[in-house]
């Protein structure tokens, strides 16, 4: 049985013809929508290493503020910087700075380039900041 239109022609014909019209239109629509795709992936990737850099530096601060309270008054500073830079992968070592000081309450500033893309590669020309403080420890 064939369905046959007001103008005398088969649906089912008609159906066919508009697929045929219809083939690999969602292979370019993808192609289309590839660099929009690629793009979302490098941003999410970016927000990801600028989060980690944020992360890092907390980190470094932290590391650096203990070391410098347990360390002996003449080596505070020494020790509180390379204790912050220890903590730090070589990517972000590159460009870090880590500045310590105080007495009684010892404070560690640790401030790090983003990467751009690839870590150890170019950097934005911004910084990201981490500080930490804490308490000198008493001496018995």
């Amino acid at each position: 049985m064939t369905l046959i239109s007001a103008h005398g022609r088969d649906r089912g014909r008609d159906r066919d013809r508009g697929r045929d019209r219809d083939r690999g239109q969602t292979t370019i629509e993808f192609l289309g929508m590839t660099p929009l795709i690629i793009l979302t992936l490098v941003l999410m990737w970016q927000f990801a290493l600028v989060g980690y850099t944020f992360t890092l530096a907390g980190n470094a601060a932290d590391e650096a503020v203990r070391a410098g309270t347990a360390a002996a008054p003449g080596e505070r500073e020494a020790a509180c910087e390379q204790a912050g830079l220890d903590k730090l992968d070589g990517a972000w070592k590159g460009d870090a700075t880590v500045t310590c000081g105080g007495t009684g309450f010892v404070t560690a500033d640790v401030d790090l380039k983003v990467p751009v893309l690839f870590p150890g590669a170019i950097g934005f020309p911004f910084t990201v900041h981490g500080h930490a403080g804490a308490v000198e420890e008493a001496k018995d």
